[in-house]
């Protein structure tokens, strides 16, 4: 999974509320389209675009699919996102350490 991918699964707005709910807690599908303006098989293919993202995975209990959001699923979209933080606040402390041109 790179960051490209999961950046893109959660660039649709049903995808990022689909990925929020079971980050709160795992759902299966049928609950999930309860909370949502969409049907079972739209949730069904919101899913499969996020776990071929590696954002959530899939557990069996029974007949139902438990959704629940992949622990390790953002650390490549958080490590890129890392990358551009340490350079603002890098940018940030030189600007407060005097390199803002500023007359005190």
């Amino acid at each position: 999974m790179t960051y490209q991918e999961s950046l893109s699964a959660l660039a649709d707005p049903t995808r990022r509320r689909i990925f929020e709910t079971i980050a709160q807690s795992p759902q299966p599908v049928g609950a999930l389209a309860k909370t949502l303006p969409i049907s079972r098989p739209a949730v069904s293919q919101h899913l499969k675009v996020l776990s071929d993202a590696g954002l959530v995975l899939c557990r069996v209990e029974g007949t139902r699919h438990i959704y629940a959001a992949r622990p390790d699923g953002l650390a490549q979209l958080r490590a890129w996102l890392d990358r551009y933080w340490d350079k603002v606040m890098d940018g940030f402390a030189d600007e407060i350490n005097g390199g803002n041109g500023l007359d005190d």
